[in-house]
């Protein structure tokens, strides 16, 4: 058994890497490109209200994100951040970028695999449809990985409260 290194942090969370969203767009962008090819005549249309539902849970991301980052920071007219709600919003923050992976990859191979189909106006709705899921899926995983930053505890010189944010 080797020794720990001082940077190992047995049991601590990690950062989201570039790896696994990508991995995962990927996949499943792959997936739902093979599928909607081979069966898109008998899907349904594609519902519009995933495009709202992402982008509202991005803003509520985003805003958490901003507001957070001030707690941790300490920043004068804030409260410190519990702990126990820091750890909450790191969990929201990783399940949130698989999600907009997932939405990024499904509906961004959806609509490349519409691209040669948009003379019909099933498909040219289906592809705005995917596109401005994507675009909203895109939106969740940059507030996301942001709402993951803003959970980080700054170094000393960081910490700083009279040093703008």
């Amino acid at each position: 058994m080797g020794t720990m290194r001082n940077d190992d942090h047995e049991g601590s969370v990690r950062p989201t890497g570039w790896r696994l969203p990508l991995g995962v767009i990927i996949g499943a962008g792959l997936v739902s490109a093979l599928l909607t090819n081979a069966f898109y005549g008998s899907l349904p249309i594609l519902p519009w209200t995933m495009i709202p539902t992402l982008a509202l849970l991005a803003l509520g991301e985003g805003i958490a994100a901003y507001h957070t980052r001030r707690r941790i920071r300490r920043v004068p007219g804030t409260e410190p951040i519990e702990a126990l709600a820091a750890a909450r919003l790191v969990a929201l923050a990783k399940a949130s970028v698989l999600l907009a992976s997932l939405a990024i990859g499904i509906f961004g191979g959806f609509a490349l695999t519409l691209l040669d189909r948009l003379h019909a106006p099933a498909a040219s709705g289906d592809a705005l449809t995917a596109a401005g899921t994507l675009a909203a899926g895109a939106f969740l995983l940059a507030a996301a990985l942001f709402l993951e930053y803003a959970c980080r505890v700054p170094d000393d010189e960081d910490s700083d409260p009279s040093r703008p944010v």
